[in-house]
């Protein structure tokens, strides 16, 4: 063993006999308990960032951990290869996305490598390739046979800076998730999934998943929405189309003063037909960006139609208003407006003028306030005619019994989810596989004639789509007869809503290898963001269920634990320039000085130039504040890098990227190497006789053990990995300290050392490769966790404080099971004690077993 700790030697000795021996590749084993443990897999970007760091050094911190535990575990690795980012790349650059996208993977492969993660390499897979996505094609055209895939024309989410439809999902704040630009509504066909045929078990299944975090399954509900109600209609005077319409409120019936429709449905653009101001309105809506969430805070527009809806129960007539606040994609794409009891309806009547009719009032007979806002509350009917005098659920039941009895109305259920629309009209994505023949039908492709393979040799052309713009492409046959393939692409979620069940069998001749599938899934633990809630995390979780379905696997849910890493923060600088834009300056070329709380007072570039701080924010390129792992890792090694991820926060808590925290968790590791090769100097080492240990020994001893129960709890367990390395610099900090004098003293520090060894191995994987051989052991691979001895936990004796009146006097060590009688003698007559009371009446004795002795004198 070295005298000194060298990282780069150790680690790239150690990562080369992974490779040789392939240490991490796994097969079924039905005598072995599975783990399967997974990280989202990373898009090919081109280098890895910090994120990507704390996201697989989780990852690989479980997998190895529960390696020691003598499971059979199985951690893949692939590339979420197709998508955007590398088609506008491809633009920028004047390449294609193919060589640009291939290149990046084998880069951050090697990065992946450098970093130790204990990837099984066999199964790894770019979701771009045609061997992967064709079993996607194909069960897309599966669905599609089962009734379960469709097209039509609706209005979509557009963006128009990258060309192509947003699913709801990929909207934020009205904005694309991607370039943030502001989105637009835009009516074309698209293909979708019926995700809404699953969405009451996609609800059902969120209380099986009992390690997934309760925020990621609120958002799931929220997103899907459930709700019961009632669907109604309303009569269009003089017209023989009926405006269907669905509320959670029937209650508020009898209050509606006007019915709202969106701008796409069929009976605004049959009134805008002989009314051009009324087209000219419609037309601002449908390309006026409208996310759902926007629709509480955003200014209320409308204009009459000139038609009139008739009450289904009282027969009163009301306008029929266009309102830019109802959205055909939710519900009916009409509203019964009640403005007394629902505020968008209020702004709007307000606005308008129209109708401000009360029909509830609170529950102890008071007059609802109008004055300002709706009164929204659950209360008892009035002006309700035969339903006065009903609470919400008894007016609930009476009004959709009448409903129903009249053939106006029925309770349904109903949801907040659409289906998933998975059409995508730029290039880089798998080909979606339904051709369309002369006669103006649409079939699916043949299985004989998968996979349709996306050309990638093809020149960019701005945001152009080369298989829309070649027209040879798409002309293709069916039956005979000439016809032409679609060239939309799927929604990259498709790839990566199945890639975790591909890994089990990446060569099968079909989706899934069902064997193989069945001993692997489901994925034992899943590490990622957060931020994939509702749409991976979704996405995933239908899909399996349409694998289940389909024969393929037998379980309902794709995921059994869940944890969501935080982000990576890291300090941001600017400067403003000449044109009073703010100019991002690297953290690492920045020097700064700090006050004695730690808080910057100063920061200067390499340019000597003065800049400000913005704060400890998200690493971004944008700011500038990424910090490069490659540059970290040839700095500390790779050991260094991991242990500061998990330790410098709570896995799931933000963790603030500070160059000081690297270099400590460098020393400590140097620390560990000085102690082993200490230990290692003195020569052989005899068995443990706890006989004969004296009570220091067993308190060193129990401390070491009292650390592997403790670790173990918070690895498995809490997953708080940040407490575990803590309890272990802890016990590094008693050993350091302890004797090495006699036999046993060192046969405590080998047990100490090869647990400590063990217990960092998930962590720090190459340096402790390395001491566990200069232990004298091998292949800590093939190792096996510690374990905590029981009797080692057992106490003999008890460390008593000693106070008068309040203040420590002094300490005594009496056996674990002393009376209090036989502790209190000892320690009134110890001499610290009796110094302090001497001449003085006890008053009062108050003993706290195992723990305190406290004399009140005066």
């Amino acid at each position: 063993m070295q005298d000194q700790y060298n990282p780069q030697d150790i680690e790239q000795k150690v990562q080369q006999h992974w490779d040789s021996n392939k240490t991490f590749v796994v097969t079924e084993d039905p005598n072995k308990e599975k783990f399967y443990c997974l990280s989202m897999f990373p898009y090919p970007s081109g280098r890895l960032h910090m994120g990507h760091v704390r996201n697989y050094t989780i990852g690989d911190v479980i997998s190895r951990f529960q390696r020691l535990q003598g499971k059979n575990v199985m951690q893949p690795i692939g590339w979420d290869a197709f998508g955007l980012p590398a088609e506008n790349a491809a633009v920028k650059n004047n390449t294609a996305p193919a060589p640009w996208t291939y290149e990046n993977i084998e880069y951050m492969k090697n990065q992946l490598k450098l970093l130790g993660f204990g990837y099984d390499w066999n199964r790894e897979f770019a979701t771009c390739r045609p061997e992967y996505y064709r079993w996607e094609q194909e069960f897309f055209t599966k669905l599609y046979e089962k009734g379960l895939v469709y097209k039509k024309t609706s209005s979509v989410n557009w963006c128009p800076n990258d060309q192509t439809v947003l699913a709801n999902e990929q909207v934020e704040d009205g904005c694309c998730w991607r370039c943030d630009t502001p989105v637009e509504q835009k009516e074309i066909p698209q293909w979708f999934i019926k995700i809404t045929a699953y969405a009451q078990e996609l609800i059902d299944d969120l209380d099986k998943l009992e390690g997934w975090p309760e925020m990621v399954k609120t958002m799931q509900r929220n997103w899907i929405g459930r709700s019961e109600g009632v669907e109604l209609s309303f009569q269009v005077k003089d017209h023989d189309q009926d405006l269907e319409v669905y509320t959670t409120r029937p209650d508020t019936l009898m209050g509606v003063t006007y019915v709202g429709i969106a701008a796409g449905h069929p009976l605004a653009t049959k009134a805008a037909e002989n009314n051009p101001e009324l087209a000219d309105f419609i037309n601002e809506c449908r390309n006026t960006k409208v996310a759902e969430a926007e629709l509480a805070t955003m200014e209320k527009k409308g204009m009459a139609t000139g038609l009139t809806a008739i009450h289904p129960l009282n027969g009163r007539e009301v306008p029929v208003y266009v309102a830019n606040f109802v959205l055909m994609d939710y519900g009916t794409g009409a509203v019964m407006a009640v403005p007394a009891h629902d505020q968008r309806d209020y702004e709007f009547a307000t606005k308008y003028g129209l109708d401000i009719m009360p029909v509830i009032q609170p529950l102890d007979g008071g007059e609802p306030d109008l004055s300002e806002a709706a009164y929204t509350e659950k209360g008892r009917l009035f002006n309700s005619g035969e339903f006065d005098g009903l609470e919400f659920q008894e007016a609930f039941n009476a009004i959709s019994a009448k409903l129903e009895a009249e053939g106006k109305g029925k309770k349904t259920v109903n949801f907040r989810l659409r289906d998933w629309g998975v059409s995508r009209q730029r290039y880089w994505g798998a080909p979606i596989p339904m051709i369309t023949t002369e006669d103006g039908e649409v079939h699916p492709v043949p299985a004989d004639q998968l996979p349709v393979i996306l050309p990638e040799d093809v020149v960019m052309d701005g945001v152009t789509s080369p298989i829309k713009a070649d027209k040879e492409w798409a002309k293709t046959t069916f039956n005979g007869e000439p016809a032409l393939r679609e060239t939309d692409t799927f929604d990259t979620f498709m790839e990566s809503s199945w890639y975790y069940a591909r890994y089990c069998s990446p060569q099968a001749d079909d989706i899934l290898d069902p064997e193989k599938a069945n001993y692997w899934l489901p994925v034992n633990q899943y590490v990622g963001g957060i931020e994939h809630a509702c749409m991976h995390l979704l996405y995933s979780r239908f899909f399996h269920k349409l694998l289940r379905d389909a024969g393929y696997v037998t379980s309902d849910e794709p995921f059994e634990k869940l944890l969501c890493q935080g982000m990576v923060l890291a300090d941001a600088f600017y400067l403003t320039n000449e044109k009073g834009t703010k100019e991002w300056i690297s953290p690492t070329k920045v020097d700064v000085e700090r006050d004695g709380k730690g808080r910057i007072t100063k920061a200067v570039d390499d340019q000597g130039r003065e800049v400000e701080h913005s704060g400890m924010i998200k690493m971004s390129k944008s700011k500038n504040n990424g910090i490069d792992p490659q540059e970290m890792v040839d700095k500390y090694g790779a050991d260094t890098v991991r242990l500061f991820m998990m330790f410098a926060s709570p896995a799931d808590m933000t963790l603030e990227w500070q160059e000081s925290g690297v270099e400590g968790a460098n020393r400590f590791l140097r620390r560990v190497w000085k102690l082993v090769n200490e230990h290692i100097q003195h020569g052989d080492v005899p068995a443990i006789d706890a006989a004969s240990l004296t009570s220091d020994q067993k308190a060193l001893r129990r401390d070491v053990h009292k650390t592997i129960a403790k670790v173990s709890d918070d690895i498995e367990r809490r997953q708080t990995f940040n407490t575990a390395i803590a309890a272990i610099m802890e016990l590094m900090n008693k050993l350091t300290k302890a004797s090495l004098a006699e036999g046993q003293d060192r046969a405590i520090m080998d047990e100490a050392l090869k647990a400590i060894v063990r217990m960092l191995y998930p962590i720090t994987p190459h340096i402790c490769y390395e001491m566990w051989e200069a232990l004298g052991e091998s292949d800590v691979d093939h190792a096996s966790w510690p374990t905590y001895d029981e009797a080692a936990l057992v106490e003999d004796e008890k460390l008593i404080i000693l106070q008068v009146n309040g203040k420590m006097r002094g300490k005594i060590t009496v056996a674990a099971d002393a009376s209090k009688e036989s502790v209190e003698e000892q320690g009134l007559n110890d001499e610290n004690v009796v110094k302090f009371t001497d001449g003085k009446t006890i008053r009062k004795v108050i003993y706290v077993p195992g723990k305190l002795l406290n004399i009140v004198a005066n």
